[in-house]
């Protein structure tokens, strides 16, 4: 395999946090880098958003979003000093802020289409990344540590962010389109 070079190095690998080099699709990048994607994703949603409550909790998400990717982002056989923790704590304040905005929401029968607002759209995506973050550090997971943590962290948010979508579509008024589902898989089938 030909290596390629520039003034700025190896354009075919990257350095985990605490210098292993390590190829740039490897599962690690794949995990950190979806993480830092939603990260930015959450950044344009609470960027739009001018509730104030929510723009906290966001905030704090992508704290906790920046010490998971630092997290996975360092080598597991290689000590690393300083690197803050994400707590179960964490965790808790998603499924309290996800059950005070159920608790303002009509029950769910159907599938909800994304959309309706702005809002609720960035709900989605940031939603969508979220899951598939989720399944790369489940993937990492397979083969090297992770901590159980950040799995769970991850599928409470995408919890949350849903939750949040259905709560602005209802702030600012959105339709929440369903899907017809049964009446239109007779036509599927």
């Amino acid at each position: 395999m030909t290596k390629i070079y520039t003034k700025g190095g190896d354009l075919g690998e990257t350095s985990l946090l605490n210098g292993t080099r390590v190829s740039k699709s490897h599962d690690r990048v794949e995990a950190y880098g979806t993480m830092d994607e939603l990260n930015s994703f959450i950044g344009i949603l609470r960027d739009h958003l001018t509730l104030e409550h929510y723009r906290e909790v966001l905030l704090r998400v992508q704290e906790n979003l920046f010490t998971a990717e630092a997290l996975v982002a360092a080598d597991p056989d290689k000590k690393a000093e300083g690197l803050p923790e994400l707590h179960e704590e964490e965790i808790l304040l998603l499924e309290k802020e996800i059950d005070i905005m159920t608790a303002e929401l009509p029950p769910l029968k159907s599938f909800i289409l994304p959309g309706g607002d702005p809002h609720v759209s960035r709900c989605h995506v940031a939603r969508t990344v979220c899951r598939r973050a989720e399944r790369a550090v489940i993937r990492l997971h397979r083969n090297s540590s992770v901590s159980p943590v950040i799995i769970r962290y991850l599928n409470r948010l995408s919890d949350y962010l849903f939750v949040l979508a259905r709560r602005l579509g209802k702030e600012f008024n959105a339709e929440e389109i369903t899907w017809p589902g049964k009446e239109q898989g007779k036509n599927l089938a």
